[in-house]
C-alpha cells in the first residue's frame, strides 16, 4: 500500500473584498476612508456598480473579476466599529468561508506608500477589524493594510482620531492616487494566483512620498 503524497495546499482566492471605512460626505476622502477607495477603485476598473443593499448594510454590487472570476465588492454602511455586521451578513447569505473575504483598511503602523498582505492576523488595534473578527469569528481571512502614517509624522498633530479622519495633503494624495493602482494590481493577482503570490510581490512594493 502506498503511502498517500501530502495535499498541496491550495491558493487562498478572495470571493468578497470589504473595504472599511465611514459613510457620508464627512468621512469622504478622509484617511480612515481609503478602504472604500480601494473598492471604489476595483469597481471602476472592472466595472461593478456598487448600489446600496439595505439586507447587507453596504453599499454592494457583483460582477466578474481578472480571469472570469466571480467577485463581490462590499461598502459597509454601518460606520467603522460595526462593519463586522455588513460582512456577515453578505457571508451568511452566500455561505462563503472567512478565509474567502479580503478585508481592506488604512494601518497608521505603515507609512503612507507602503501596502501589506496577510493571510492572518489581529486586529492591531484598529476597530472595523475588531467588529470584523468578532463577527466572523476568526482572525484566519485575508486583509490588505495600506499605510496612512503615523499621527506623530502628522504635521498638525492632534492624536490618532484628530489623523485618520484627516485628508492627505496634496502630494500624499498623489501617492495614494498611485498606491490605488498597485491595490488593484495585488488584488487582481490575488484573484489570478492567490493571496499568497499577491503577497510575495507586492508587499515590498512602495510609492515614495518625496520626490527626492
Amino acid at each position: 500500500m502506498t503511502e498517500a503524497t501530502p495535499a498541496t495546499p491550495q491558493p487562498v482566492i478572495p470571493q468578497l473584498i470589504v473595504g472599511l471605512g465611514n459613510p457620508g460626505t464627512k468621512y469622504d476622502r478622509t484617511r480612515h476612508n481609503i478602504g472604500f477607495d480601494a473598492i471604489d477603485a476595483l469597481a471602476k476598473v472592472w466595472q461593478i456598480s456598487l448600489s446600496e443593499n439595505r439586507k447587507f448594510q453596504g453599499m454592494f454590487g457583483e460582477g466578474m473579476g481578472p480571469g472570469r472570476t466571480k467577485v463581490r465588492l462590499l461598502k459597509p454602511l454601518t460606520y467603522m466599529n460595526n462593519s463586522g455586521q455588513a460582512i456577515r451578513a453578505v457571508t451568511d447569505w452566500y455561505k462563503l468561508p472567512p478565509e474567502s473575504v479580503l478585508v481592506i483598511y488604512d494601518e497608521m503602523d505603515l507609512p503612507i506608500g507602503k501596502l501589506r498582505l496577510r493571510l492572518s492576523g489581529s486586529a492591531g488595534g484598529h476597530n472595523g477589524m475588531k467588529s470584523a473578527i468578532a463577527h466572523l469569528g476568526t482572525q484566519t481571512f485575508p486583509r490588505l493594510r495600506i499605510g496612512i502614517g503615523s499621527a506623530k509624522t502628522a504635521e498638525a498633530s492632534g492624536g490618532a482620531v484628530s489623523h485618520v479622519l484627516g485628508r492627505f495633503s496634496g502630494r500624499e494624495a498623489e501617492v495614494m492616487a498611485e498606491m490605488l493602482h498597485l491595490v488593484v494590481g495585488a488584488v487582481e493577482l490575488s484573484l489570478k494566483q492567490g493571496v499568497e503570490k499577491a503577497m510575495s510581490l507586492y508587499n515590498n512594493r512602495s510609492v515614495p512620498l518625496s520626490n527626492d
